[in-house]
């Protein structure tokens, strides 16, 4: 594989970069960000291929490689001539037009392809504009489903260390303790939280420590399961909950709890779908250990890589009798409707997307990047700053043992030709998958380089 092209030279003058990040320091709110101490962003001219062109501190242009793919949706770079052309040939037909009592063909394409891709049974596809909404309506499809059939089960069942996003649904399904929304506790609806399951992908069923969180964790369900709806989780990697990753053989349990007593399972797979962990799905179908663990859920969700960077977009998906019981109901259908919902642009881009997955050895590729992120990021197991390094897929996680010194880290993998975004404890990539193998190289010494610059 060859690297990404570099990027023509143009953007702002010095002056224009200056005024320009002075606006954006007085006015503009960034994500987690406060308006006492606004955020020091660097400025983006453009993106291609796998790299983005910056300007320092100084205001001078910098190149350097998305160790981040623009938060993991942007799967095959940027300036992607096949994604390009889609867009460009939607707008020749209509960007938007309202899907109330109308529909098109970008969104029927869009949901032929995800119900054929789909994990078996899953053939009803609702359009929403965002991860996080995606989630709302998952979890409101739920509770509908069991209002329609008379029973009145308003509670959802998860793992602590999970992360659904920032509206007021996912958020009360977020770790209440150590995820980003504790602020909101007392105020968001109150679930049930089991411990995170034991770390390691490989960990099996007859693990002391997976025999004790399973015997803990059918426990607690045992004592609300007549008012669970729904099990809720993130297969097998969590992603802005820690990066932590769990065995399959624990979302086997989650699922067993649900049908043992009458629960739908969610899979949110806005983070894993699409090969990131290797397979297509993260949740159903994995081998491990010679086992294969088939997880179903009965309601999925997916976004971020779903449009491959380009605009918002995300589906949920669910099975007939999800669809059936809820259109059952007194309402007579499902009770959400966004104002862009099923936009004809996205789904077009969106579909084009799967389409190039398809024609490429996607799975191969994540091989391949696994492989690179094992042998790139092993040498920062041997920095004292260092709790732990673990790979899945295309995801690198460097653990350290204190928080981290983002804006140092980042300015230090800067340095070094890598753009990179740490949180909590966590020095962190997920490269798009064209990320050819000397690029690779360098983004994995870069981001060792950078903690042992700052951490040691």
């Amino acid at each position: 594989m060859t690297a990404s092209p570099a990027l023509p030279p143009h953007g702002p003058d010095p002056g224009s970069v200056e005024e320009l990040l002075a606006f954006d320091r007085d006015h503009v709110w960034h994500p987690y960000s406060s308006a006492l101490t606004p955020q020091d962003p660097y400025l983006v001219e453009s993106a291609n291929g796998i790299r983005l062109r910056l300007r320092d501190r100084a205001g001078e242009p910098r190149e350097v490689i998305d160790a981040m793919s623009s938060w993991w949706c942007a799967i095959h770079g940027y300036a992607v001539p096949e994604l390009d052309a889609a867009a460009h040939a939607q707008l020749g037909a209509m960007s938007h037009v309202m899907f109330g009592g109308l529909t098109h063909e970008p969104a029927i394409g869009l949901a032929r392809r995800l119900v054929d891709l789909a994990p078996e049974g899953l053939e009803h596809v609702f359009l929403a504009d965002s991860g996080s909404v995606s989630v709302e309506v998952a979890m409101k499809m739920a509770l509908q489903w069991h209002l329609a059939a008379g029973r009145r089960r308003t509670r959802f069942f998860t793992v602590r260390g999970g992360y659904h996003g920032d509206t007021f649904s996912p958020m009360s399904v977020t770790d209440p303790v150590g995820g980003m929304h504790s602020l909101f506790r007392g105020v968001l609806p109150e679930h049930v939280f089991a411990p995170r399951p034991p770390g390691g992908i490989d960990r099996m069923p007859d693990d002391p420590e997976f025999l004790a969180w399973e015997r803990e964790t059918r426990a607690l369900f045992g004592e609300h399961a007549a008012s669970v709806a729904a099990v809720i989780v993130e297969p097998v990697l969590q992603g802005a909950g820690g990066m932590h990753v769990y065995s399959p053989h624990a979302l086997a349990v989650l699922h067993d709890l649900a049908r043992e007593h009458g629960a739908l399972v969610i899979h949110d797979e806005i983070a894993t779908g699409f090969h990131r962990t290797g397979p297509l799905w993260a949740g159903a179908g994995r081998r491990r250990s010679d086992l294969l663990v088939d997880s179903a859920p009965d309601i999925l969700c997916v976004g971020k890589a779903l449009t491959g960077g380009y605009l918002s977009l995300a589906a949920v998906l669910c099975t007939s009798a999800v669809a059936r019981g809820v259109s059952a109901g007194e309402a007579g259908g499902l009770m959400h409707g966004p104002t862009f919902m099923g936009n004809p642009l996205a789904c077009a881009i969106a579909s084009a997307n799967l389409d190039l997955l398809a024609s490429r050895d996607t799975a191969g590729e994540v091989t391949r990047i696994e492989g690179g992120l094992t042998a790139g990021l092993e040498r920062a197991a041997s920095l004292t700053s260092v709790a732990d390094v673990r790979v899945l897929g295309a995801v690198g996680v460097i653990q350290l043992r204190e928080p981290v010194r983002a804006a140092e880290v980042t300015a230090a993998a800067l340095d070094r030709g890598v753009w990179v975004r740490p949180f909590r404890d966590l020095v962190y990539t997920m490269p798009p998958y064209v990320t050819a193998d000397d690029e690779l190289a360098t983004l994995t010494a870069g981001l060792v380089d950078a903690v042992e610059d700052v951490h040691g």
